[in-house]
């Protein structure tokens, strides 16, 4: 059997979350930041419930909380939980041959084996979703994250060096070895591969470079890519380097991308130094993206350039920099399960 994981913009059965937990590598300082994070998290889920079906995932210790801020509409289900990222922590959902939905179950280790980080619980993750989705598995061995792949939907997808090959995820394997799994697990046709991802992301609480960041695909062709203007971010430079790498390759039919450049907030820092603020972070809902913003000048740039790019869905933005705050944004803790084909 042969799959393929379609595109974001594919119509969606559900949208999968975590809730936060307060026994998590965040590390809560104090109870209003955990409750920052479960309000903020739980606007997420909201917003998406009022376009689509959702569930979250829900720790034993947190279902009374979960219960008083989500949507009565949302489905809850108990489980036990590490972190608050399912994007990364569950599976990816792909079409099999005759258009149903299968789940890849990734092997997930807490971003390479981080000190910081818990995952004996999440790693089963995968496996539970898929479950409860009612989705055949389809287990992989290599060690990955949803927030590391980025697939068009049309034969390609885009990696990082830095999470692919890292040592502490996947020692002693190639960039074939990977290919190989990519291309069978997702169905893509090409591998295109940058070499880093944003500065903070690369940190010490990061995820080593997650694409999901840098790069988004609204339609066929067409490639949104994040863009540091100001050169005196770090990130200046990965943004060049990014649009350097598309700009010499094609799409799966050998046309050239049609790259259009999702503007960085003009804020560079906040107290822990240089920020990775991204717009490209976004989710795609039926009818709907849920945009990040960041009470920022470039908040209507960045929302007038996904308008123009998601022409047939409202965009709702919502303020992203609680989820930055923690290490990710709103497609970090979001999973979409696409729809089976029409005859599956």
């Amino acid at each position: 059997m042969r799959w393929t994981m379609p595109a974001e913009t594919a119509v969606q059965d559900r949208v999968w979350l975590s809730f936060p937990v307060a026994d998590t590598s965040a590390d809560y300082d104090d109870a209003g930041e955990h409750d920052e994070a479960r309000q903020t998290w739980a606007t997420v889920a909201n917003a998406a419930a009022r376009f689509e079906p959702v569930t979250v995932l829900v720790d034993p210790s947190e279902v009374e909380a979960a219960k008083a801020l989500l949507d009565p509409a949302i489905d809850l289900l108990e489980v036990p939980l590490d972190d608050s990222w399912l994007r990364d922590s569950g599976p990816t959902f792909v079409h099999a041959d005759d258009g149903s939905v299968h789940a890849v179950t990734w092997v997930f280790n807490g971003w390479g084996q981080q000190e910081w980080a818990s995952w004996e619980k999440d790693s089963l993750l995968g496996p539970f979703v898929a479950e409860r989705s009612g989705a055949p598995r389809v287990d992989s061995s290599l060690v990955n994250e949803g927030g590391g792949i980025v697939v068009d939907g049309d034969g390609t997808v885009v990696v990082t060096e830095t999470v692919q090959l890292d040592p502490s995820r996947n020692p002693d394997i190639t960039k074939a070895d990977v290919e190989k799994e990519l291309i069978e697990k997702l169905g893509v046709k090409q591998v295109i591969w940058l070499r880093r991802g944003l500065k903070r992301d690369s940190e010490r609480f990061g995820t080593r470079g997650h694409a999901d960041i840098l790069v988004a695909f609204p339609s066929p062709g067409t490639a949104l890519v994040h863009s540091q203007r100001d050169p005196e971010h770090p990130d200046f430079e990965i943004s060049l380097e990014i649009r350097e790498i598309l700009s010499g390759s094609t799409n799966a039919h050998g046309e050239p991308w049609r790259i259009v450049e999702l503007p960085a907030p003009r804020v560079l820092r906040d107290s822990e130094g240089f920020v990775d603020y991204s717009y490209i972070n976004h989710l795609v809902l039926n009818g709907a993206v849920l945009a990040c913003s960041f009470d920022d000048p470039n908040d209507d740039e960045a929302l007038s350039i996904l308008a123009a790019e998601y022409p047939d869905r409202e965009i709702v933005p919502l303020d992203a920099r609680p989820i930055f705050a923690r290490g990710g944004g709103i497609h970090c803790i979001t999973q979409q399960q696409p729809s089976p084909r029409p005859g599956a």
